[in-house]
């Protein structure tokens, strides 16, 4: 289909080598290409949805898109509302999206919809949905803190008829490929922001050696560059346990436990990162003038888009056997 057949590990290593980047938005879209709205269409759709949609996505003549989220359910995604109502050879698609990245200028979206009246975690379907069809609205660009470079899209579907053909391998079977597909994008989110905040580390230490109060220069504070040393190592503790996580799933094994402690930790270290670090510039750090502003912005998003932090616990615990299961 166009790819290059390699193992999810390359997949970590451009994800990775994206850090390099100085925003989070650019590594963040192409992540939904390649490790949200796509991995459930490579595993378990047909070869004509794939001919159709997979090979233009890898080319990068085409733009993907994923609608999970809506307003009323993010984290939680067997709350959606979105139906998909079958009617002879084709759906007719009600309801909506948000939070959906690169949404505004999409060429098809890989939609979760409730296909059926069913139990919520078996009643849902992935679908290729163009985005150029009747009854498909972008209502508006959202306004965000960070990842100000990424458009983000609210959407609104009416009455949008989409091939039956374009299910993603069985009907009823989304959420559990949806949740798949989540494990390689917080594996992707983890990956993103390694350098950078390695980035935001040694660029504090070089302005912290410039930067003089007291009479000497801020760096030579003890709490300061003890500080910077914690959250260094903080940084490669979460290396190692991405990949540590890498190997398990390419030796074929559920990293489900692994990826959430990886995403959970991803969120909190990044927000101390960014947080210390902008203490450490001072005024200047308040300003949009510098780089750990804006990552400060951009990478507060982690603990809470592909799955709160809260989320990431309650998964942990469901797999430490700590909460009793339903």
């Amino acid at each position: 289909y166009g790819g290059m057949g390699l193992d999810f590990s390359y997949r970590m290593a451009v994800a990775e080598e994206l850090g390099h980047i100085r925003c989070g938005a650019i590594p963040m879209a192409v992540g939904v290409q390649l490790g949200m709205a796509t991995p459930a269409l490579t595993r378990f759709g047909s070869d004509e949805l794939k001919k159709e949609f997979l090979v233009p996505t890898i080319a990068g003549d085409f733009v993907a898109c994923l609608g999970i989220s809506e307003a009323g359910a993010g984290s939680d995604v067997a709350s959606i509302k979105t139906t998909a109502v079958r009617k002879g050879n084709e759906y007719i698609i009600n309801g909506g999206k948000m939070w959906t990245t690169s949404g505004c200028q999409a060429d098809w979206m890989c939609l979760l919809a409730n296909t059926s009246e069913g139990p919520p975690h078996r009643n849902k379907s992935l679908i290729c949905l163009p985005m150029n069809l009747p009854g498909v609205h972008v209502a508006k660009k959202i306004d965000k803190l960070g990842m100000r470079s990424s458009d983000t899209a609210q959407i609104f579907f009416e009455d949008v008829r989409v091939p039956s053909k374009n299910v993603i391998g069985e009907e009823g079977k989304g959420f559990t490929y949806q949740m798949l597909q989540f494990q390689e994008e917080r594996l992707w989110a983890v990956a993103s922001v390694l350098v950078s905040l390695e980035t935001v580390i040694q660029e504090t230490i070089e302005y912290g050696r410039q930067r003089r109060a007291f009479g000497r220069p801020v760096l030579h504070n003890q709490a300061v560059h003890f500080r910077l040393a914690e959250l260094a190592t903080e940084v490669e503790l979460l290396r190692s346990l991405l990949y540590r996580t890498v190997d398990l799933y390419l030796e074929g094994n559920d990293v489900t436990k692994f990826a959430s402690m990886a995403k959970l930790k991803a969120g909190r270290v990044s927000r101390e990162v960014t947080d210390s670090s902008l203490q450490f510039w001072g005024g200047m750090g308040f300003t949009n003038e510098v780089l750990v502003s804006r990552f400060y912005r951009d990478m507060r998003l982690l603990s809470i888009g592909g799955g709160t932090d809260e989320t990431m616990l309650s998964i942990i615990c469901k797999h430490m056997e700590i909460l009793p299961s339903k």
